[in-house]
């Protein structure tokens, strides 16, 4: 006996027949719970007692369709399948078997397949991703990022807005720029620790301004190091885990709080006529936006407050520059950029020829050479120093000496040419 499969209305309706039988229910009652006629209820009932639960099954249940394709026409297209087309995708296989005169629909044609085992279904899963949970104290993290937007709404070009927002307290700091570029990211850190202090992680995005993609040099694979940008290399000076992140998902608090800018800072600068970013910066400036509103800002899960002070000895103007390294040429002088900058006598005793120095351009433009951590001493020259002249050929003795021109032949009688 075969295994009898019932649907769920088909269930309710062979519990209500089981107690009308029993006589608990009458059959014009039970026809109504099951939303039938009474003439259809009675057929249904009829059937129950005919045949029982069997009886309520559909029918057509176990038939096949009356526009199901003959078995001859689905074994030559599998077979044409297997000949030609076996590492094909159904879609694909479908396409040039119609060229064939052998048209199958593509779901059709993928059901055989899988049922004869020739497909296998592949799933592209999305990658599983964790909400992360806030930090706990106030300098844990800060996320940073440009925000390009028409700030000014056609008041001036487009601009960019750098956001520093904490993680676990949404306390913001944004300072606009022309572009996003390495000295707007300095300079917008600067200031963040100027006012707070050093945070323990920053977390940004994959741009070039962060990190570097490039392989490893010979010396850096050599030293062990990886290739840094300016601002990794100055967030590594400064003992700050500089995280990138994957996806703008991942900075969700930063982009959420781009989007509120765009919408509410846009209409603030409206209203107060500006229309300058020196205007504008004093503008974000003197109202502290979004620095201090209460409105926007979450109680972190724990008050400390974990910002660093500056180290002692630590010029953070000066890590916070574009550092590049130059040779010492035998002259004492060093080029960077087509300018010349001549070591003075007082770095003498550090023996500087052929050595590299490292020069600091700051983010005021003021330039700084230093050596293994020491500041130099140097001038900048007014153009490029001149090769010094070569010694011409030494004088002669006397006037009436011959020139020799060429290479030099010793005579028939020289004692070298003489034998033994």
């Amino acid at each position: 006996m075969g295994k009898l499969v019932l649907s769920g209305k088909e269930k309710i309706r062979l519990e209500l027949f089981g107690r009308v039988k029993r006589g608990e229910l009458s059959l014009h009652k039970a026809a109504e719970l099951l939303k039938l006629s009474y003439r259809q209820g009675k057929r249904s009932y009829a059937r129950y007692g005919l045949e029982g639960a069997a009886g309520l099954g559909h029918r057509l249940r176990g038939r096949g369709s009356n526009r199901r394709v003959v078995v001859a026409v689905r074994s030559a297209i599998l077979g044409r399948y297997q000949e030609r087309y076996g590492d094909f995708g159904p879609t694909l296989a479908a396409e040039y078997m119609a060229k064939e005169n052998l048209a199958v629909p593509v779901q059709t044609l993928r059901r055989w397949l899988i049922e004869e085992g020739l497909w296998q279904v592949t799933r592209s899963r999305s990658v599983h991703r964790r909400w992360r949970a806030r930090k706990e104290c106030f300098g844990e993290m800060v996320q940073m990022d440009g925000s390009h937007h028409d700030w000014f709404e056609g008041r001036r070009p487009w601009a960019v807005l750098m956001v520093m927002i904490d993680d676990a307290t949404n306390r913001s700091y944004v300072r606009f720029f022309e572009e996003e570029t390495t000295a707007a990211a300095m300079t917008t850190f600067q200031r963040y620790v100027a006012r707070h202090g050093l945070p323990r992680s920053l977390y940004v995005d994959r741009d070039s301004i962060y990190r570097i993609t490039r392989d490893a040099s010979v010396d850096e694979a050599l030293a062990g190091d990886r290739p840094l940008s300016q601002f990794g290399r100055a967030m590594r000076e400064l003992d700050i885990e500089l995280i990138c992140a994957h996806s703008p998902q991942a900075k969700g608090r930063v982009e959420r709080r781009n989007g509120m800018l765009q919408d509410r800072l846009v209409k603030a600068l409206r209203l107060a006529g500006i229309a300058t970013l020196e205007e504008a910066n004093r503008f974000v400036e003197e109202k502290d936006w979004m620095g201090t509103d209460a409105r926007f800002q979450v109680p972190p899960a724990r008050k400390a407050d974990v910002h660093r002070r500056v180290p002692r000895g630590v010029n953070l103007a000066m890590v916070l520059s574009f550092q590049e390294q130059r040779v010492v040429q035998s002259d004492w002088t060093v080029a960077w950029r087509r300018r010349w900058f001549q070591l003075t006598a007082s770095n003498q005793k550090l023996a500087l020829v052929g050595r590299r120095v490292t020069i600091c351009e700051q983010l005021d433009e003021q330039i700084r050479l230093r050596y293994r951590g020491r500041e130099l001493a140097w001038e900048e020259l007014p153009e490029r120093p001149k090769p010094s002249a070569r010694p011409g050929p030494p004088e002669t003795r006397s006037a009436t000496a011959k020139v020799i021109k060429g290479p030099w032949k010793p005579a028939a009688d020289h004692p070298w040419k003489r034998g033994w």
